[in-house]
């Protein structure tokens, strides 16, 4: 045999790229053109046909991880196919594609392995970043939304090294499917800066550095280079970051928000949806924004993020700032956060109470309780980011109960094994007076011949549309305006004032409610100067804009 029969013929270059790939969808005339002849089956599919056929053979995977490892599959196959599936069963698959069951995926990354998704910076070559970067062959111009992770805080898992990047790789399947961010100018990227699990550490397998996580002034110092080399590679790119540390994700925004266009979803992205929550219940309430009094359970940098967009809110409705603080109280491990504790964040100081605002206030072991917290301060809203699983007891629901007429309950932590209190456990206990909102979806709860709708503070509701606007708009940073400006978008989509109406809309049909919330968000950045394009027809702009999973002539040459 020779050595050209012994050959294995190449694939065409068209059938690798997910981007351009159409498999067999192409037309005879493109198969021809493409140097595809006879390397199809002589059939001839539509987009819709094919669509169909790749969701039947999702639906036959024997579980929620066999079931993201196909659609990750088909998205390194072909990508208009798996956005078009995503986008026709978002409901149904954003918690196949995202959370809960990405946790599950990134636990087995490097253990799965199939393809390289994204690009991956070491802290150990930190002078590679302009090189990794340009690897993409993409110019300035062509990047308009960028998502890292150092994957320090991984959801409700913590610490997963390298594994990481598949939480930037779903943040930006949600981003296309549910507002229509083109899936060709976007770029995930992994930050390596070690891992503290000593299970990666020792796995052999383990793909990510082998050292424990780099912290200090070389963190530092990483972390800048990025936001220098990014924002300098491409100037119009919307800097996503997602699941850092708490300390490190709240001095990164604090440090850097105001010179590069930043958005980081946990502490931004929860607090604006929770604050949709909030603005839909306080019409129901009765109680203005600005006479609110907040008790946060579980003072970490999702809940003191969540309690600054509340505060601001007061602030907006007419509390001054003082008062704005002053009328929130958080719990952490020690209890309730008061100024003489040596062991305070730096953003938890500023809602820290005067000890002797407390001083005959019933401690066990030295602290106070939350109970005790209920009972003293008569919260109008309570709120749990802690993940201890029943915490919010019988006995609190009952205390919120009798220091409010309609106690706003929202324990967003999630997963399930995490939530402080079961929706129904708390309509139960307040005899159908309180307005609960949870951070995981819950089918709805009958009490007493009503049926309540339980809204789903998911940050997908939000941060897609604000993206949306924030590249529509060209904003130059993502300010307080505009995800105020998101919040209340989401809020009005809904009607709250019916008997058990849910508090936020389903997330069953995202695309057109993050078009509504990008147009909101596009006004916020005229609004606030930082817009650096100004569309006539804000919400036109705002459709022209979103990327449809649909093959366009040309689209495969």
């Amino acid at each position: 045999m020779t050595e050209s029969h012994a050959r294995t013929p190449e694939t065409p270059s068209v059938l690798v790229d997910p981007l351009r790939n159409r498999g067999v969808a192409f037309t005879q005339e493109e198969r021809d053109a493409l140097g595809l002849t006879g390397r199809l089956p002589s059939g001839v599919l539509t987009l819709e046909r094919q669509a169909q056929r790749a969701y039947q053979q999702m639906q036959v995977q024997g579980n929620d991880l066999a079931k993201n490892v196909y659609l990750e599959q088909l998205h390194d196959r072909n990508e208009t196919l798996y956005f078009k599936v995503l986008a026709e069963h978002l409901a149904e698959l954003l918690p196949v594609v995202y959370d809960p069951t990405v946790g599950e995926a990134i636990e087995k990354y490097s253990h799965e392995y199939r393809r390289p998704r994204g690009i991956f910076l070491s802290i150990d070559r930190p002078d590679d970043m302009e090189k990794a970067f340009a690897t993409l062959q993409i110019g300035p111009e062509d990047v308009d939304l960028i998502v890292c992770t150092d994957a320090e805080e991984i959801l409700g898992i913590g610490d997963w090294g390298v594994g990481g990047i598949q939480i930037s790789v779903g943040k930006l399947a949600v981003y296309t499917a549910a507002a229509g961010i083109d899936p060709r100018r976007v770029v995930p990227v992994s930050l390596d800066v070690g891992t503290d699990r000593k299970s990666l550490l020792d796995d052999p397998l383990y793909l990510g550095n082998r050292h424990p996580r780099v912290r200090g002034t070389d963190y530092d110092a990483f972390i800048e280079k990025y936001l220098e080399t990014t924002s300098s590679m491409f100037p119009n790119a919307l800097l996503h970051f997602e699941d850092f540390g708490p300390s490190n994700a709240r001095r990164i925004l604090e440090q850097y928000g105001g010179r590069y266009r930043i958005f980081n979803d946990d502490m931004q992205g929860t607090g604006a949806i929770t604050l949709a929550a909030a603005l839909s219940a306080v019409k129901v309430s009765g109680v203005r924004m600005r006479d609110q009094k907040l008790v946060v359970f579980g003072a970490g940098t999702a809940g003191v993020g969540i309690a600054d967009q509340l505060r601001d809110a007061m602030i907006r409705d007419g509390a001054d700032p003082e008062q704005g603080a002053a009328q929130v109280w958080l719990i952490d491990k020690q209890g309730l956060l008061t100024r003489d504790m040596t062991d305070l964040r730096d953003f938890q100081q500023p809602y820290a109470r005067d000890p002797a605002e407390a001083a005959d206030w019933a401690r066990r072991d030295g602290a106070i309780s939350l109970l005790e917290t209920v009972r003293r301060v008569k919260p109008t809203i309570l709120l749990g980011t802690s993940t201890v699983h029943g915490a919010f007891t019988r006995e609190v629901v009952e205390a919120m109960s009798e220091g409010t007429e309609r106690p706003i309950i929202f324990p967003i932590s999630n997963p399930t094994s995490r939530i402080e209190a079961m929706p129904a456990d708390v309509i139960a206990w307040s005899r159908g007076k309180a307005l609960v909102a949870t951070g995981i979806p819950v089918p709805p709860v009958e009490y007493d011949g009503v049926t309540y709708q339980i809204g789903q503070a998911n940050n997908a509701l939000l941060y897609p549309g604000l993206g949306l606007g924030t590249i529509v708009s060209g904003a130059s940073q993502v300010t307080a305006g505009m995800l105020l400006a998101a919040a209340q978008a989401v809020a009005d989509q809904v009607d709250p004032s019916g008997p058990g109406a849910s508090l936020l809309p389903p997330v069953d049909n995202l695309r057109e409610s993050s078009a509504i919330t990008a147009t909101a968000v596009v006004k916020a950045a005229l609004e606030d100067g930082v817009a650096t394009s100004k569309p006539i027809d804000t919400a036109e702009a705002v459709r022209e804009a979103m990327w449809q999973p649909v093959h366009t002539d040309g689209a495969a040459a």
